[in-house]
């Protein structure tokens, strides 16, 4: 068990946390309402929830959350080409490097910031990398999540809504990618990713709520209610 700080190593500990919570901040001047820095914040809270109950290392959570999307700008300028979890990767270790962290701990927060969208290679191989993903997925779904996709489908000038959607015959970031067809192909999947028990069970209630409300949704636009 990692002995706790004491107080003056705490309080610098924190002093550096806030110094990395501002640079993290400065890379979402111009970002989408989608994926900015409210989600960030979001994002934060779920790990700290989750990091608790999974008795995780709440220092590496806190830094990994803070910077888990600051490669996101880089992704929406390739409108999705580039891999923001790579590219905020390497950012996050310049920031880290510069405000001074031991090498284990930028390499822990390394490793989330890379892994969270568990692409290919990039699998989360630690507790805190898992928690960070499952964070990241859930703000994602249930109410917050509906939110969001209906908010990413105004930023790209998609339709409201299209029940009828063959997700084959359509490509994202057009107008043809609506909340609902972001349900069909990632939201609706995100409830099994979960990695951690705490997610799990997070991900169940928004999970439920989620699939009725595009369920009425669809009832509604049909003038069924």
């Amino acid at each position: 068990m990692t002995k706790a700080p004491k107080p003056a190593a705490r309080a610098l500990r924190d002093e550096l946390v806030e110094a990395v919570r501002r640079e993290a901040r400065s890379f979402f001047q111009s970002a989408r309402g989608s994926h900015d820095w409210d989600h960030t914040e979001r994002v934060l809270q779920l790990c700290l929830r989750i990091g608790r109950k999974e008795k995780a290392d709440l220092d590496v959570l806190r830094l990994a959350a803070l910077l888990h999307d600051i490669g996101r700008e880089e992704e929406d300028r390739s409108n999705g080409r580039i891999c923001h979890g790579r590219a905020g990767a390497a950012l996050a270790r310049r920031v880290l490097e510069k405000h001074g962290f031991d090498a284990g701990t930028v390499r822990r927060v390394v490793h989330c910031v890379r892994a969270h969208r568990f692409r290919k290679k990039a699998v989360p191989r630690t507790l805190e990398a898992r928690i960070l993903f499952d964070a990241d997925k859930l703000d994602s779904i249930g109410a917050v999540g509906v939110g969001r996709a209906f908010l990413f489908a105004g930023e790209i000038g998609a339709r409201l809504h299209d029940k009828s959607v063959d997700v084959r015959r359509t490509k994202p970031y057009t107008r043809d990618d609506t909340a609902y067809r972001e349900y069909l192909v990632k939201l609706s999947r995100v409830r099994d990713r979960m990695t951690t028990r705490e997610g799990k069970r997070i991900a169940a209630e928004r999970h439920k709520y989620m699939v009725a409300f595009f369920g009425r949704l669809s009832k509604e636009t049909d003038g069924i209610l």
